[in-house]
């Protein structure tokens, strides 16, 4: 039963189906069969592994390897704190995965929490109250307002009854419901004579027939494919897995290779070659690189959430820099979700209204002149009765914002009435028809200046079945107008009538009436998103409209954000006909998606990312849920978003405001940067300890350091001054680059240069210091200290080095990042102590040392600043120089 389709059928076929009829329901010997059935209505809660296996399961990786080889190590030393702290690293990276996967079973705990407990039901002639748990389809459910709506329905029967349907389609009017069949390619924020299980009862009563119970539900549904997405890893875990195997597979090789160089060419005792490999591995590994990238992204994390984006885990901060495409909702995060009256269109003019929402601060202005409405009677007849005919009020909250009591349309011609030079009245009411949607108007019967008048507003093409046939033409070439727009259209007319009626009824509303006009309203865009739109074409990120609107208010409101080309646009109904290929075609050529199911945005970001886009993906329903936890960065809204949404996403935007997506990217690309930075700072002590070691075994000296020195200058420059780089600001230009390619590796073949060019000065230099000063004289003990200052302060001058990539380090932004001359500070302290406390001295084997002893160090460290500028200067001057033959190929 579930498996059909319900609302193109007629009421009569649906209870013929179901084998029920309305005056007696189900008998209860059915219900219980049918129960054993389908099942009890409630969502399965789905296989869960035991809890230490899902922690143990975060062990699974490369880099977790690599640092418990490095504790192994440690302990081996003897070297327990370092063991510890290496440890703890590993232990707290499992525990934020751990902790990430726990969050995204309570989504699916927060599905199940939105169906209702109880359920009004007929039942054997008898209306009683049930357990929604044991609802089955075939069951009649009685709605009123205020009620969850316990499963899937059709409906039989329905008395002014609106829905409120944004938890699940994202929409947040609610919607009129009714009860006739509907064509069979009506989409699912169409069906307006269906309710969905976890939606609510607005306004009104009705009697639904069960069609779908449990995970036969579009709410069940959701929760099976929030089950079966698949989480893909972000960017940044992809590439740390690969550098980690680089890494390792480095490592083991070397170690191997070392080992039998010292052994079969030189005559080292085992156990001093042993204690030499070790020291080569421990130098290679750094130890210190995953705790300081977790601290990074931890810092622009904290940037992002005084910014009004909440990241809910680390990896998703640099995720953000990679995005290529962003798919957004409309309503509310690129509009303002707040309906505006723009224009009233008279027979002869129309008149313009500025303001924005329901603020009644504004003016009527034709052809740029303010309005004086007493010259235009008909604009005071129309403001008149969208006043009077109007149950909402205008309320100011105590921020001096404006906000409406009652529907959105309403407030916005409250608004539109004040903006009038002159006072519009609202007049008593004699008597009145409320709106509803089966007649789609509702009118007033007043008395004024001794005449009695009924005012009516509603839909134009109903109103327009009320004036005579030969004044139609002219008003429906004017709404055709405007529709095209993407403006919703609301008519009002006027009728005189006997002035001994007492009350209206509809026999009232069919003939006789003359249109005064029609107020055009939008849900106008965010003014700072058009900036924002504009700047992620710069830099290079496309951004997607998709919406539950129709086709031509989605293009009219593209076209004035700047998304698409303001003609094209393509159906929800048209993507569910297409194939893998066409999908993944389409999705890359539209950018405005128009009346989509729950379904279109799930199978948008797949075909997205099958095109190899990074995308970011807003949402606020239940719906958004799988489309969310499937996107490389799932968006969620912070104050219209449900919880399940917030569940499901990376990122929720306390604001809901488009312009704060744009702002995170700009910090995504930030942090990434800084992490790269990071790393061409960190590798290069790696790379030149195990370089000092390498050379040594090759030709049979002293080995230069002891594996406890190598530890602390890896956990001195890891801890301490690598930081300082996490607080460099945007560099110039980076939001005009297109978004970095997500396959590409996480050093590139400049980097690699890079390291390999600094850990050359660094080791050489001190390869260079020890010979020279091994042929003075100099004791073992000096020389070990004085190499591993120079490894230190050389470090520290490369610092401002690695602060912008390419830039000159004396710029005017040199003393913008305060943390580096801090943690300079800090170190040169530090070392200080290394080198003459007493019990430093014992821990480390260094050996306190005279003033003329730190002009070697201090001489390296300069030659390595004043080097590594000399190359950016000549990397730049060959990509200009390669640029200008680009662009002049014939000189």
């Amino acid at each position: 039963m579930a498996e059909e389709r319900w609302f193109d059928e007629e009421i009569g076929d649906v209870l013929y189906k179901q084998t029920v009829r309305l005056e007696e329901g189900l008998r209860q010997d059915e219900a219980a069969r049918r129960l054993e059935v389908w099942g009890r209505n409630e969502l399965p809660e789905g296989k869960r592994e035991p809890a230490i296996i899902k922690f143990l399961k975060h062990f699974n990786d490369v880099l977790i390897y690599v640092l418990l080889a490095a504790a192994i190590i440690t302990v081996v030393l003897g070297h327990y704190i370092d063991t510890s702290v290496i440890l703890a690293v590993v232990v707290i990276n499992a525990a934020i995965g751990y902790i990430q996967q726990n969050k995204a079973e309570k989504a699916l705990d927060s599905i199940r929490d939105m169906l209702s407990v109880k359920a009004a039901v007929l039942r054997s002639g008898k209306r009683m109250e049930i357990l929604a748990t044991e609802l089955v389809p075939g069951d009649l459910v009685y709605l009123r307002a205020g009620d969850k709506v316990p499963a899937d329905m059709r409906l039989a029967e329905e008395s002014n009854l609106q829905v409120e349907e944004s938890s699940l389609t994202g929409e947040s009017e609610a919607v009129d419901k009714q009860i006739d069949k509907l064509p069979k390619d009506t989409t699912l924020g169409d069906r307006t004579n269906m309710v969905f299980a976890g939606t609510s009862i607005a306004s009104g009563s009705g009697v639904g027939i069960v069609i779908a119970t449990g995970e036969s539900t579009e709410l069940g549904k959701i929760s099976s494919a929030m089950e079966s997405v698949e989480k893909l890893q972000t960017p940044l875990l992809k590439q740390t897995a690969q550098f980690g195997k680089l890494i390792s597979m480095i490592i083991v090789l070397s170690a191997i290779g070392m080992f039998f160089i010292g052994f079969l060419l030189h005559d080292y005792a085992t156990s001093e070659l042993l204690l030499a490999i070790i020291g080569l591995t421990v130098a290679a590994i750094p130890e210190g690189l995953p705790a300081v990238l977790s601290i990074i992204l931890a810092l622009g994390v904290q940037t992002m959430a005084g910014k009004n984006a909440i990241v809910r885990n680390l990896p998703s901060v640099e995720t953000l820099g990679a995005v290529t495409v962003i798919c957004s909702d409309k309503t509310g995060t690129l509009t303002k979700n707040e309906m505006t009256a723009t224009s009233v269109i008279l027979s002869e003019s129309e008149i313009q209204a500025s303001g924005i929402g329901y603020s009644p601060q504004g003016i009527l202005k034709q052809d740029g002149q303010v309005v004086r409405s007493a010259d235009h009677p008909q604009l005071m007849r129309f403001l008149t009765c969208v006043k009077t005919v109007n149950e909402a009020q205008l309320l100011k909250d105590a921020k001096g914002n404006w906000t409406v009591s009652g529907g959105a349309t309403e407030g916005c011609l409250l608004a539109l009435a004040e903006k009038s030079d002159q006072t519009i009245e609202k007049l008593p009411v004699l008597s009145k028809i409320p709106f509803d949607s089966s007649y789609k108007y509702m009118a007033a019967l007043i008395e004024e200046q001794g005449s009695k008048w009924i005012y009516a507003k509603g839909a134009p093409e109903k109103l327009l079945e009320m004036i005579p046939e030969g004044e139609r033409f002219e008003w429906e070439s004017k709404i055709a107008e405007h529709a095209k727009r993407g403006e919703r259209l609301l008519g009002a007319a006027v009728k005189q009538v006997d002035g001994r009626m007492e009350a209206i009824r509809h026999e009232d509303m069919k003939i006789g009436f003359k249109f005064l006009g029609l107020a055009a309203i939008i849900d106008p865009p965010r003014e700072e998103v058009i900036e924002s739109i504009a700047q992620c074409k710069k830099a290079g990120i496309r951004v997607k409209m998709i919406t539950g609107d129709h086709k031509e208010t989605a293009v009219a409101i593209g076209s004035q954000l700047g998304i698409g080309n303001g003609l094209k646009a393509i159906e929800g109904r048209d993507l569910d006909g297409l194939n893998s290929p066409e999908l993944e075609a389409a999705a890359m050529e539209y950018d405005i998606f128009a009346r989509t199911s729950p379904t279109n945005k799930l199978q948008l970001v797949k075909a997205l990312q099958a095109q190899g886009q990074v995308c970011a993906m807003t949402g606020d329903g239940v719906n958004d849920a799988p489309a969310l936890k499937r996107a490389d960065i799932g968006i969620a809204m912070g104050i219209k978003g449900t919880e399940v949404s917030k569940e499901a996403a990376e990122m929720v935007l306390v604001d809901d405001n488009f312009s704060t997506i744009v702002n995170a990217v700009k910090e995504g690309r930030r942090v990434y940067d800084n992490l790269k930075k990071t790393i061409l700072f960190i590798l290069p002590t790696n790379v030149s300890e195990g370089l000092l070691i390498f050379v040594s075994i090759l030709f049979g000296a002293t080995i230069p350091l002891t594996p406890v020195q190598i530890l602390w200058v890896n956990m001195i420059t890891a801890v301490t001054i690598s930081l300082a780089i996490a607080f460099e600001k945007l560099e110039p230009g980076t939001m005009e680059r297109p978004p970095r390619k997500a396959k590409s590796p996480l050093l590139s073949g400049y980097y690699i240069f890079r390291i390999a060019f600094a850990s050359t000065i660094i080791g050489g230099g001190i390869l260079w210091m020890n010979s020279v000063l091994e042929a003075r004289g100099y004791e073992q003990g000096i020389l070990q200290t004085m190499t591993l200052q120079a490894l230190v302060i050389s470090q520290l001058f490369y610092l401002f080095n690695c602060r912008s990539e390419r830039r000159f380090a004396l710029n005017r932004d040199f003393f913008s990042n305060k943390a580096a001359f801090i943690v300079s500070a800090i170190l040169i302290f530090v070392q200080l102590a290394v080198t003459y406390i007493p019990f430093m001295n014992t821990l480390l084997g260094t050996k306190p040392i005279g003033m003329e002893y730190w002009v070697w160090p201090l001489l390296i460290g300069l030659s390595v600043f004043i080097i590594v500028e000399l190359e950016k200067w000549l990397m730049r001057f060959m990509e200009r120089v390669g640029k200008r033959l680009k662009d002049n190929p014939e000189k």
